[in-house]
């Protein structure tokens, strides 16, 4: 009965999603609940650093009250398969803000999914992810962002890059309009690229190990996306030891 009820590649959501994996641990947990009250402003983070070969699966609905906020830091490193998935509702004049990284190497499979509904007017979102992936690792980000019909003043963007420390791994980047509404300002960029040959050369010229000059550079690439972060301290530090490993 649960197989039948697995996802399959023909829901956009799991299109990337190591389905395999998915199966070890399906069904999975009901979404985590989370409400921020109008006019309050909350910062949470997430740090998926399963063991490896583990399989997390991370769902949280999260609905912003009118003239709320929420600032969310995700850091995606760990296990064969991570998936975190953020379904957000945005009253009228909520905002919303999400920084993202998806680190991963090997065989892993790793994924941040967010569904952000503007419901009513003059809400705001942002959200920011970066990917770094080495060997045969596959890194996705799906991003819808959905507008609806009465939801006038809604401005939402989206800006997501990836960095591919060899030519083997994959970065899948969707970014989704859903607009119902035409009072609206809607913008989102995907990029996916490989470390500056010349900046390694130049570091290398000042003395700097390959493998440090590599680590600084991807350092400098995630830099900015836990800044203000709740835990900012702790996001940056586990990052900064997986992309160590990874080069």
């Amino acid at each position: 009965m649960n197989a039948m009820l697995l996802p399959t590649r023909k829901d956009e959501a799991w299109r990337y999603a190591d389905l395999d994996a998915l199966a070890r641990v399906w069904p999975v947990a009901a979404p985590e609940q989370i409400i921020v009250a109008s006019g309050q402003a909350e910062t949470r983070y997430l740090i998926q650093s399963a063991a490896d070969g583990a399989v997390a699966i991370h769902q949280l609905a999260i609905t912003l009250e009118a003239g709320s906020r929420l600032d969310f830091h995700v850091l995606n490193a760990g296990g064969a398969y991570g998936r975190v998935s953020l379904d957000v509702t945005l009253k009228d004049g909520a905002h919303f803000e999400l920084g993202g990284v998806i680190l991963g190497t090997g065989e892993q499979v790793l994924e941040i999914v967010t569904t952000v509904t503007h419901a009513e007017p003059n809400a705001t979102s942002n959200q920011v992810v970066r990917s770094v992936l080495g060997g045969h690792a596959t890194g996705s980000y799906l991003g819808k962002v959905a507008v609806a019909r009465d939801a006038q003043k809604t401005d939402a963007s989206q800006s997501v890059k990836a960095m591919l420390l060899d030519r083997t791994a994959t970065a899948n980047a969707k970014p989704e309009l859903e607009i119902y509404a035409d009072d609206v300002k809607c913008a989102h960029g995907a990029t996916v690229g490989e470390l500056d040959k010349a900046a390694l050369f130049y570091l290398a010229s000042r003395g700097l190990p390959p493998a440090e000059a590599k680590q600084l550079l991807l350092q400098a690439f995630v830099a900015g996306v836990f800044e203000g972060a709740e835990a900012q301290e702790a996001l940056t530090s586990a990052a900064l030891v997986k992309l160590g490993a990874m080069v």
